[in-house]
């Protein structure tokens, strides 16, 4: 059995608030999120970080960005705006090392600009 958090979610081993599912992708609420709406999307292969992806797996990739719009929407977001991040490798935030994209709204974000990365 995997020791991967995010492949027991997808197995279904681990419990999770599901907000979006296909045949590749699944999207879940974070457990501690940092807005309203705080969604996690994954896709359902194993892909540790974004290093590791490749050219096949472009359709997934696409699949991930199609999710994100498509729960935007849903979630009443999509107008206001919201964000998207996808941490990689420690220096880069990333906790769980299997690739997800964080989908982040609900609320006025701060601006990212030159030298302010927080």
């Amino acid at each position: 059995m995997t020791e991967c958090i995010f492949c027991k979610i997808v197995e279904g081993t681990v419990p999770s608030k599901k907000v979006y599912e296909n045949d590749t992708v699944l999207a879940f609420h974070d457990i501690q999120p940092a807005a309203p709406v705080h969604v996690l999307i994954i896709p359902k292969k194993h892909i540790p970080t974004m290093n590791e992806v490749g050219e096949s797996d472009a359709a997934l990739i696409a699949e991930l960005f199609a999710a994100a719009r498509h729960i935007a929407r849903e979630l009443g977001i999509a107008e206001a705006g919201y964000r998207l991040v996808n941490n990689v490798n420690k220096d880069g935030g990333q906790v769980v090392y299997h690739l997800h994209v964080h989908l982040i709204g609900g609320r006025k974000l701060g601006t990212l600009v030159s030298g302010d990365v927080s």
